[in-house]
């Protein structure tokens, strides 16, 4: 079953926070992920909760300190008022569509390294409309941007669902493997710089550790060939920035997306290896389901998407 959910920032202003609130407990099985997505703290959700269940004069969950499930009362309960409270809130939309001036609340899911690559857009979006507040959540896993309340999402475009309306942000990239000159200046001779992908398993590299607790195997490609290389090095690291910061500290090379370096390279502080390994990948874009009444904010946000799109795709 799929729970409709207010937009962030829309719940206390029509009245439907206890009802929202529900929905979302539901759907998560957790009052505390619910509060995350709800912006609120888990005692004030608990307390909307308990004030609904004391109205109705039933409990809609079963709580214990390890789960949370609905009971056949709120089973029935959510069954009867997940359609209306849907409609509502696609009445609401359908209301502010009409507004002239962008306002409310955008949340927009992301991964982190394409959430760097958006937050320009994003800040140039909000200085134009400083009536709209944007939400952005990155996360390492893919997830139902419709079920989860997001109004939009950013993904390469291979994972995009088929479902939904996508929105190219701009040319491909690429990865970018660097070390600093200290780093090679500690090297014999010139002739040690790699070459090949696996000349780097006689260098010190930055591991890297994804969101699900695996380390990252780094991807090269030539002549179609494709190529993983599971580096080995001093340190392993979760968060591209840090990563960073070792390899302009001499630590070793690092893999990263191009456009993370693309200033320490201008800049000479990074020294880029193995380019011809990295070929261009997919596009990033911004996805989102077909919308009949789409709000004044998401209209300006998507109309500025696509003229910055078309704007970098000229000058690549």
């Amino acid at each position: 079953m799929t729970f409709g959910i207010a937009k962030s920032g829309t719940m206390s202003k029509h009245g439907l926070i206890e009802f929202d609130a529900v929905l979302a407990i539901a759907r998560r099985g957790s009052f505390r992920a619910a509060a995350l997505e709800l912006g609120l703290s888990t005692t004030a959700l608990s307390n909307v909760i308990g004030k609904l269940e004391r109205q109705l004069g039933v409990r809609l969950f079963n709580r214990t300190t390890r789960s949370v499930s609905l009971t056949d009362a709120g089973r029935q309960f959510v069954d009867k008022i997940g359609p209306a409270l849907q409609d509502i809130h696609e009445a609401m939309e359908n209301a502010q569509s009409q507004q002239d001036t962008p306002s409310g609340t955008l949340r927009i899911n992301s991964f982190a390294a394409a959430a760097r690559e958006i937050l320009p857009l994003l800040l140039q979006f909000l200085r134009l409309h400083p009536q709209v507040h944007v939400d952005l959540v990155t996360e390492g896993r893919l997830v139902d941007i419709v079920a989860d309340g997001f109004d939009l999402g950013i993904r390469t475009a291979d994972l995009v669902p088929s479902d939904m309306i996508a929105v190219p942000l701009g040319p491909r990239r690429r990865y970018a493997v660097v070390a600093s000159p200290g780093y090679f200046r500690t090297r014999d001779r010139p002739s040690d710089r790699p070459k090949s992908p696996s000349d780097l398993l006689s260098h010190p590299c930055i591991r890297v550790r994804l969101p699900n607790g695996a380390l990252y195997r780094w991807q090269f490609e030539k002549g179609g060939q494709p190529i993983q290389i599971d580096v080995d090095g001093p340190i392993t690291l979760d968060e591209a920035s840090l990563a960073r910061m070792a390899v302009l500290e001499d630590m070793g090379i690092g893999f990263f997306m191009e456009s993370d370096v693309q200033g320490d390279l201008a800049a000479g502080r990074l020294v880029r290896i193995l380019e011809d390994w990295t070929p261009p990948l997919e596009q990033l874009c911004l996805y989102y389901p077909s919308r009949r009444h789409p709000s004044a904010a998401f209209k300006a946000f998507i109309d500025l998407a696509r003229k910055c799109s078309a704007a970098k795709t000229a000058t690549a």
